[in-house]
């Protein structure tokens, strides 16, 4: 029986893992489960219950765990997907320009946004007054129609005052969740704060289900130890702090899978490429140090305010939608759909329904689609609409073929605004179907996967043209396929990292270059007199379940070396338990004139006569709060170090001008232990 062990459990998009680690780093025991979005507990009790009591091996007693982290995909996969409960924007002293600048605009979508008389000057004084009136008025409005709500000021980072009273009238009027800009970031780009504040908004549903599963499961074991959650720069924060601020668990997955790559490997250089069933997330490991990305975290084109590991996200994974462009070009992603195979696994009327469709002399639209419910209805969230309340209870008893289920030409829009919301899940061929056809995985419905593939061959991308000769073929074309994207990824982030300006979208000679570099020799799709041959002179390391199918065939391919760490599998859930607790606090000291010094603190500002008064007093209060943060993030013992940047610009005669002055706080500590 083994003492004193750390449990790490990582819930992705597709499997749930679990790890139970010794206190000196020594991998116990791992399992793995599928997630089940509609109630995680589920999944994770499985995932549990397999470390816990395995089949032929010694339980582990309850009272042997001291500390249960984990780590998650879901928050990236919601801000990747587009999913997330429907908020209200409230924007103080801002016109409706705002929404145009840092992607607001596309990040909102449909949800509302309200603009409010208010907001602040640079310095922390009141610009104008707060529309007290106005904001009653847009809460009333809205209230029934968001889950949620998010509050961004006009220089609300140099004083909150206009966002907490906001914030107040929220809760005091709706007993909605809020969120405020300056919580979240004490930088200014207003645009980029409530664009932050709008995706936590929306996390919080999403990461309160997940908490409240792990800590319902723990209860019922009768485990005590301390909860917590891996932010998306590789710390570790408590749950209930994940609660409040679930925008900083974006890029948890891949920030938990870069510790526990160096964990694994005992590597101190690597390119980390994480493959899950959603998102491949690619990030450098440079002296054992995750790179940083101090301009926020960057998921799918929304640059956040997020202080997370720089890393390349993209919507490539296992379980990624395979679909023709506009271009009729084979593509992967970014949507992830539920695999043909997985289903059949786990329903026995859909093998039938396949049968069907793949055996009929003519292709309708919607052959090898299914709709499923994802997750189950959020007690208090937005109301459904007539027809997506029909959608949802036909699928009350489970999965339905689109063809059934949008019979009649019932419209799309309603089933996708359901997909938009993360409630249903569509299912459909994928590169995990590929690889069943392929035999290269086994876990699933393997027979679905060939009727799945079948009914994609004998698609038309031109007159007379199919895709394929049959199953097999198009199943290779969809690894492939996979293996080129991923590469074209590789080759994208590791560029982005060396400080290069990449477009979002290649261009064509581009493409086609590195396309035929990822190409296998033999390819007959390469018609060309080049040959390109590229390699990465770092080891790159892949992690996750699906990267053990593709990566031995890119580094083939390219002359790579590939390291495939042991438990690779599970280094998400490593990663939950091998890192420590970090929280940064940033003081501002600016001058509103020749004579006062003002320090910028979350309760108010303070004007000091000297620099030499105003440092000492935002050096004090932004390492308490440092250190309380630390705490209440679930930190032992805490060490605060403590950094000052002072800018000054040089006036005539050589005298020098204060402009203002940055207070750094960091406090770091294990965490406690149970």
């Amino acid at each position: 029986m083994a003492d004193g062990l750390r449990l790490g459990i990582d819930t992705g998009g597709t499997f749930t893992d679990a790890v139970l680690c010794r206190e000196d780093g020594a991998v116990f025991r791992t399992a793995k489960s599928l997630t089940t979005k509609h109630d995680l507990s589920i999944g994770i009790g499985k995932a549990i219950a397999a470390i816990m009591e395995p089949d032929g091996d010694d339980a582990v007693s309850a009272d042997t765990i001291r500390l249960v982290s984990i780590s998650t995909t879901l928050a990236t996969n919601a801000v990747v997907e587009s999913h997330g409960q429907p908020v209200c924007l409230i924007m103080i002293g801002e016109t409706e320009a705002a929404l145009d600048r840092g992607g607001l605009r596309q990040a909102l979508g449909n949800d509302p946004a309200v603009f409010i008389a208010g907001g602040h000057q640079s310095n922390g004084d009141e610009a104008t007054p707060l529309d007290i009136a106005a904001v009653e008025t847009a809460l009333d409005a809205h209230a029934g129609k968001v889950s949620a709500f998010a509050v961004s000021a006009h220089f609300g980072s140099r004083n909150p005052a206009h966002e907490q009273r906001v914030r107040d009238l929220v809760l005091e009027r709706t007993g909605r969740p809020v969120t405020c800009g300056h919580e979240l970031s004490a930088n200014l780009d207003m645009p980029r704060r409530a664009l932050t504040a709008v995706l936590n908004a929306r996390l919080i549903p999403l990461i309160a289900d997940l908490i409240e599963a792990v800590t319902g499961l723990l209860k019922q074991r009768g485990i005590a130890a301390p909860l917590m959650v891996v932010k998306g720069d590789g710390s570790l924060i408590s749950a209930e702090t994940a609660r409040l601020r679930p925008v900083e668990t974006v890029l948890s997955g891949p920030a938990a899978s870069v510790v526990g790559a160096r964990h694994l490997s005992g590597k101190d250089d690597l390119i980390v490429v994480d493959m899950g069933g959603t998102t491949t997330d690619i990030a450098l490991l440079r002296g054992g140090k995750p790179q940083l990305d101090m301009d926020g975290a960057n998921v799918s084109g929304w640059r956040t305010m997020v202080e997370a590991i720089a890393v390349h996200t993209v919507g490539l994974g296992g379980d990624s939608e395979i679909r023709l462009d506009d271009e009729k070009q084979l593509v992967a992603g970014p949507r992830r759909a539920v695999p043909l195979s997985l289903l059949a696994h786990e329903y026995d009327d859909v093998l039938p329904v396949l049968k069907k469709q793949a055996n009929r002399a003519y292709a309708k639209t919607y052959d090898g689609r299914f709709a499923i419910r994802q997750r189950k209805l959020v007690e208090g969230a937005a109301k459904l609409s007539a027809s997506e309340q029909r959608i949802w209870d036909n699928l009350a008893d489970g999965p339905v073929a689109l063809e059934v289920l949008l019979a009649d030409r019932a419209p799309e829009q309603p089933l996708r605004r359901l997909v938009d919301r993360g409630l249903v899940a569509i299912s459909a061929f994928s590169p995990s179907d590929a690889a069943h056809v392929l035999g290269l995985h086994h876990a699933w419905n393997a027979e679905a996967a060939r009727l799945g593939g079948r009914i994609w061959a004998r698609k038309e991308i031109r007159s007379g043209k199919m895709i394929a000769a049959d199953e097999r073929e198009f199943a290779q074309t969809v690894f492939d396929l996979v293996i080129k994207q991923a590469g074209e990824a590789l080759v994208l982030a590791v560029l982005d990292a060396e400080g290069m300006a990449v477009p979002d979208r290649l261009g064509a000679v581009t493409r086609r270059l590195l396309s035929a570099a990822f190409s296998g020799k033999d390819d007959p799709t390469q018609r060309s007199e080049l040959q390109v041959d590229l390699r990465f002179r770092t080891p790159v390391a892949g992690i996750g379940a699906p990267a053990a199918t593709y990566y031995p065939a890119f580094g083939q391919r390219t002359g790579t070396q590939i390291e495939l760490p042991p438990h690779a599998d599970v280094s998400n859930a490593v990663g939950a338990v091998a890192g420590g607790v970090m929280q940064t606090v940033r003081v501002l000291i600016s001058a509103p004139n020749e004579f006062v010094y003002r320090v910028h603190l979350p309760d108010g500002l303070k004007d000091f006569p000297s620099f030499e008064s105003a440092a000492a007093e935002a050096q004090e209060q932004a390492s308490a709060m440092a250190r309380q943060q630390a705490l209440d993030a679930g930190a032992g013992t805490v060490h605060v170090d403590c950094a000052r940047d002072d800018r000054f610009v040089k006036q005539m005669g050589g005298r020098d001008l204060f402009v203002e002055s940055t207070v750094t706080a960091v406090a770091t500590g294990r965490p406690s232990l149970g």
